[in-house]
């Protein structure tokens, strides 16, 4: 097949998962061409490298205020203007793509939006692989988007009280209008695929849609065990945000007596400079030893995932986690949440443990016992590897994805007249 790729990516998982398909599909014999806007992480596992890539410009001037009810209009024209310059950009690529003999699209995420619109303007099929819907619209993150303000201090008819509601209406009005063009976008494509049943499950609920799950995986030639003398390091994976949990990773390991505490290395590709500042004195307010780092290479992560003891994962919701089979890959058990896709992923004493919720006892109980018990922490390791490399290559899932492409592109030529 000659397949065109759209994305919007920044750094991690996705991009991850992104780059692995097509190395496989391109092993499998496939031609492959990518399209994305300037926005997307060109840096991180670049494509460029593998297949041509076409970036195509995609811009918008923020709207200008003047006066008072532009002020107070400004976050819906920034968003219905957002929303036009990705149709534009859309539009442009799948022009390109129209006209260049390809086979199907295959999309992944957009960082703005979530679902490209791509899928309305090809003239052939489309497929999106999805990693979650847009979570701060659907999730209490740690509040729902759409809940009233708080009660305010004075009369709800003071003038000021009367601008903060108005000014809330508007913003309120911004987020409908992205899901709505989330939603529109998502229908548009043949086959919508997930990368857990978690995923699922979250598309159903927020568009309404079915999709199929195709798990992704590891590469183990890549995440491999080192040899290497275990320390006393807990680690924990995932961008330096709220969502990502380091703050539950510090609390947890706070409950770890003193004397046998551990270090907790953290590793992310990018990092929220306000919640840094706030895990960080956290940290030093539990006598917790915290070290950051940030961007680091794949080699130097898989020597830190092979020196450190455990991982933590403490990711909120997280749709799929991938870093907890990478960790396990390179011979290290996980302590994680069972919440989210990493029920699907984490089975207990085979490679890690499971806490049945977030409190940080229950959590730094379970690191304790990898910790102060290195032979079972080793054999857990071991049969973790065994059996990343027995369910979780990426030949199984670029063939699950191939398959999904195949069945999508003869499904159209059997109904090319379908509605779209």
């Amino acid at each position: 097949m000659k397949i065109a790729v759209w994305h919007n990516l920044p750094s991690g998982g996705g991009k991850r998962v992104l780059d692995q398909l097509v190395e496989g599909l391109l092993a499998h014999g496939h031609r492959v061409e990518s399209w994305c806007p300037p926005t997307a992480d060109a840096s991180y596992l670049p494509l460029r490298e593998r297949i041509p890539e076409h970036v195509v410009p995609f811009s918008w001037d923020e709207p200008r205020v003047r006066g008072r009810l532009s002020y107070l209009l400004w976050e819906y024209r920034n968003m219905a203007d957002n929303i036009a310059a990705m149709d534009r950009h859309a539009k442009r690529c799948a022009t390109e793509i129209n006209a260049g003999g390809f086979d199907v699209v295959f999309a992944h995420p957009c960082r703005f939006l979530r679902v490209t619109a791509i899928g309305r303007f090809v003239e052939i099929p489309a497929v999106v692989y999805l990693g979650e819907p847009f979570r701060t619209l659907y999730e209490a993150a740690p509040r729902l988007p759409w809940l009233a303000l708080p009660p305010g201090s004075g009369p709800a008819w003071a003038p000021k009280a009367i601008k903060r509601s108005l000014k809330d209406l508007v913003r309120i009005q911004a987020l409908r209008l992205q899901a709505r063009e989330e939603c529109e976008n998502a229908a548009a494509f043949d086959q919508i695929l997930v990368n857990s049943y978690f995923s699922r499950e979250s598309v159903l609920r927020a568009y309404g849609l079915d999709a199929r799950v195709c798990y992704p995986g590891v590469a183990t030639d890549r995440f491999r065990s080192l040899g290497l003398p275990r320390e006393r390091i807990v680690v924990g994976l995932g961008a330096i945000d709220r969502i990502k949990g380091l703050d539950t990773a510090i609390r947890a390991v706070a409950t770890i007596s003193e004397g046998k505490r551990p270090e907790l290395l953290w590793v992310g590709n990018y990092s929220n400079r306000l919640y840094r500042g706030e895990v960080e004195t956290l940290a030093k307010t539990l006598s917790v030893k915290l070290v950051i780092r940030v961007g680091v290479s794949d080699e130097e992560l898989v020597d830190v995932l092979n020196r450190a003891a455990v991982m933590i994962y403490s990711s909120r919701l997280e749709p799929f986690g991938l870093a907890p089979l990478e960790a396990n890959a390179c011979g290290t058990p996980v302590v994680a949440i069972a919440e989210g896709g990493v029920r699907e992923t984490i089975m207990e004493g085979v490679n890690g443990m499971l806490v049945p919720d977030r409190r940080p006892e229950l959590i730094g109980r379970a690191l304790a016992r990898v910790l102060d018990d290195p032979a079972w922490a080793r054999t857990l390791g071991e049969r973790a590897r065994a059996y990343v490399v027995d369910n979780w290559s990426w030949e199984r899932s670029v063939v699950r994805v191939e398959d999904c492409l195949h069945e999508v592109v003869s499904r159209r030529a059997s109904t090319p007249n379908r509605p779209c």
